[in-house]
């Protein structure tokens, strides 16, 4: 399989943890954010919505990273990203979502380019706007992992889920935009267990061959 992607693209880098945990080798593409190569003729002719990541499995190719990480806990179920039980794993699917519904979309590249180039945001005005939605997010997640009475080492439980495979690649941009993570403690705690794992390692952006 080949997985065209971006380091430092916060949707990759979240697709990277998933084929890592599963266990799934795929040949790395770069895509160049920087220069716009996703707007080019031979990206379009991969993508034709001209985002980042793209999974070509070979018999077709797969957009949109909810997409392929919901495509591959069905076709590669061990090790299971969702937990056993409608309840829990609903749970789950809402952390993730508060990152990739509520947090990711008003702060990824093309929104933060729009604010720079029509409305004249500079860097300071980047970074707190940025700040602003990662906090409303990470409350909301820090508060619904507080009140599990269950909670392990990860986001859930004790094993890595869909929601930590979300969140991680949100507290690396969150310092990127120079939040201050100190706030969250219990995100902070999952942010560094996950960090002990080889799957997150391998997929944090600066150890991308493009970085």
């Amino acid at each position: 399989m080949k997985l065209y992607n971006f380091f430092r693209s916060g949707t990759s880098h979240r697709l990277r943890i998933a084929l890592n945990l599963k266990g799934i080798a795929t040949d790395y593409v770069a895509v160049d954010l920087r220069v716009e190569e996703h707007l080019k003729d031979a990206f379009k002719s991969v993508n034709p919505q001209q985002l980042v990541p793209a999974l070509d499995t070979g018999e077709q190719v797969l957009i949109q990273s909810p997409a392929i990480i919901e495509w591959l806990e069905e076709k590669y179920p061990t090790p299971a990203l969702l937990p056993a039980g409608a309840d829990a794993r609903a749970h789950v699917r809402a952390l993730a979502a508060i990152v990739g519904c509520d947090i990711h979309p008003i702060n990824n590249r093309r929104i933060l380019e729009t604010l720079r180039k029509q409305f004249g945001a500079n860097e300071d005005a980047i970074n707190a706007w940025c700040g602003t939605w990662i906090s409303a997010g990470f409350d909301a997640y820090e508060a619904l992992m507080a009140t599990d009475s269950q909670r392990g080492r990860f986001s859930f439980g004790d094993a890595p889920s869909i929601a930590d495979v979300y969140l991680i690649p949100q507290v690396e941009s969150a310092r990127r935009f120079k939040v201050d993570m100190a706030r969250w403690p219990l995100i902070s705690a999952v942010d560094k267990a996950c960090g002990e794992l080889d799957a997150f390692k391998l997929a944090a952006p600066m150890a991308q061959p493009d970085a």
